[in-house]
C-alpha cells in the first residue's frame, strides 16, 4: 500500500466522520425541536424544513440515528407528557388531549392504545381492572416469580427474595389485583426449564411496550437455544442498524426473563456483558443451554 493511497484513505475516513458529525447535529437539532414544540404536533415536513432537509431524507436519517421514526418519537414525547398530566395532575381526558396538542380525546385514546396497549382511563387508574395471578417456582438458576393475566405471561423474573420480587412486580402494575396461585398459563411457561419443548408452543405472552421494544423482544425470540447474537446484529435484524444503544435499552427493559431470551445477546467483542439478574447467572444460563443442545 503506497503512502499516496494511505493519504487518500485517511482523507476519505475523515470526510465520512465529518459527514456523520453533521448528521448527528441535524438529528440532535430535530429532537430538540420536537421536544420543545410537541404541543403544536409538528408535521414531518415542518421538522424537516427546520433542519434544511427534504422530508424523505429526514425520515430516513432520523430513523437510522434515533431507532424510530420522527412520528413515533413525537408520539413518545406526547404520551410521556400525557401520562404526567393524567397521573400527577389528575387531569381529565379532555384536558390532557388539549394540553398535549391533540385534536380530541379520540386521538388521545388511539395514542395510548398504539403505544401503551391500554386506554388513557386504564392507564390513569394504574391497571385497576387488571387481575394477575402469580407464583414462585424453582429453576436451575434460582427461584423465579412468574405472573399471568387471562391473556398470557405478563412478568417473569429471578427472585432472590420473594417479598422484594413481589414489590418489584407490583410496581409495574400498581393498581392491579393480585392473587398468589398457579394457573395453566404459568405451568406451560415453566415447561421451558424441564426441557419439555413439545409444549412451548402453548406459551402465550401478554406484553406492553413501544413498537420498538416489541420489535426487539420479538427478534430475541428468534435466537435459537444454544446460539448467541449481538446488540448490533439485533439492530440490523429490525432494520435499525445504527440503533444498537436503543436496542440495549429495550433489552434491558425485558419484563419476561428467560422466555424472552435477552441472556442470548452479548457484546460484539465476545464479552457476555451485563444482565438484569446478574452476569454470573447469565453465564450459567448460556452454558446450560449450550450443554442441552449438545446432548
Amino acid at each position: 500500500m503506497t503512502v499516496k493511497y494511505c493519504r487518500y484513505l485517511y482523507r476519505k475516513i475523515n470526510k465520512m466522520n465529518a459527514q456523520e458529525h453533521v448528521n448527528y447535529n441535524r438529528i440532535a437539532e430535530a429532537i430538540d425541536y420536537i421536544k420543545q414544540n410537541f404541543k403544536e404536533q409538528p408535521t414531518l415536513n415542518e421538522v424537516a424544513e427546520k433542519i434544511h432537509l427534504s422530508p424523505f431524507h429526514f425520515q430516513r436519517l432520523f430513523s437510522e440515528w434515533a431507532g424510530t421514526s420522527p412520528k413515533k418519537f413525537l408520539q413518545y414525547i406526547s404520551i410521556q407528557y400525557a401520562k404526567q398530566l393524567l397521573k400527577e395532575k389528575q387531569a381529565t381526558l379532555f384536558e390532557t388531549a388539549y394540553e398535549t396538542g391533540l385534536s380530541g380525546t379520540s386521538r388521545l385514546h388511539d395514542l395510548f392504545i398504539n403505544i401503551e396497549g391500554m386506554t388513557p382511563a386504564e392507564y390513569k387508574n394504574g391497571g385497576k381492572n387488571l387481575f394477575i395471578n402469580y407464583s414462585f417456582a424453582k429453576s436451575p438458576f434460582g427461584n423465579i416469580i412468574v405472573a399471568s393475566t387471562s391473556k398470557g405471561i405478563c412478568y417473569m423474573a429471578f427472585a432472590n427474595d420473594e417479598d422484594t420480587a413481589f414489590a418489584v412486580m407490583q410496581s409495574h402494575f400498581p393498581n392491579a389485583g393480585f392473587k398468589q396461585m398457579v394457573d395453566l398459563i404459568q405451568q406451560n411457561a415453566l415447561y421451558i426449564f424441564t426441557h419439555d419443548w413439545a409444549k412451548l408452543n402453548q406459551v402465550k405472552l401478554h406484553l406492553k411496550g413501544t413498537d420498538f421494544q416489541l420489535k426487539v423482544w420479538e427478534s430475541l425470540l428468534k435466537i435459537p437455544m444454544g446460539q448467541l447474537s449481538t446488540y448490533g446484529n439485533i439492530a440490523r435484524k429490525i432494520e435499525k442498524p445504527k440503533a444498537s444503544r436503543a436496542v440495549g435499552t429495550a433489552i434491558g427493559s425485558n419484563p419476561v426473563a428467560f422466555l424472552i431470551p435477552c441472556h442470548r445477546v452479548i457484546q460484539s467483542t465476545g464479552t457476555f456483558g451485563s444482565y438484569m439478574w446478574g452476569s454470573t447467572r447469565k453465564t450459567a444460563i448460556i452454558g446450560w443451554e449450550a450443554a442441552k443442545v449438545n446432548l
